[in-house]
């Protein structure tokens, strides 16, 4: 896995879907969906949005899971439930719980109209210290990178400056390629 570097499987950062600090999760849903229309980097699809500040440093990403968390009613529900777990009820009955609060909320369609409207910077997730890996770096690198910090994607660096995106498909997706010409020698 050393002779193959990340630069050659990574997404490039002008090829990913990004949206400035300030947009709407609306904003960012509609960068998601023409990125995936445009890109055609093997059969994989981007599953999140890169958020830039006003000089284009990337400050945070927001996946397809954070625009859904935006849609769960936070209300006193939320201390009631850690209150339950603290009381030590089987998970069982704590997603019962959950369930039925999902019902008694709002209907989707109205949580949809209000999440549009939400800023991008309450739910994206700024990168943590395992979350980069150089551009030059070997693929093994990744692989563990990505194993020991349970990450779907990498940000590639060249020096301070980030340069694209790792995402775990494309890691697989070249380690399966390794995998069958190893079986073929």
């Amino acid at each position: 896995m050393a002779n193959v570097t990340i630069r050659e499987i990574m997404v490039p950062l002008s090829e990913y879907a990004t949206v400035r600090e300030g947009a709407t999760l609306l904003d960012a849903v509609l960068a998601l969906e023409k990125a995936q229309e445009e890109f055609e980097h093997y059969q994989y699809r981007h599953r999140a949005v890169l958020v830039l500040n006003g000089e284009g440093r990337v400050v945070g990403k927001l996946s397809q899971l954070d625009v859904l968390s935006a849609l769960e009613p936070g209300d006193s529900s939320d201390a009631e439930l850690k209150q339950l777990m603290r009381l030590g009820f089987s998970h069982e009955f704590i997603r019962g719980f959950r369930k039925q609060k999902r019902l008694e909320a709002e209907p989707l369609k109205n949580l949809c109209g209000k999440a549009a409207g939400l800023k991008v910077e309450a739910f994206m997730q700024a990168p943590g210290e395992g979350e980069y890996v150089e551009a030059t770096a070997s693929l093994d690198i990744a692989v563990h990178q990505l194993v020991a910090g349970d990450h779907l994607s990498l940000l590639v660096t060249q020096g301070d400056a980030i340069v694209g995106v790792l995402r775990l498909a494309d890691v697989f997706a070249a380690v399966f390629h390794l995998m069958k010409e190893c079986q073929l020698t």
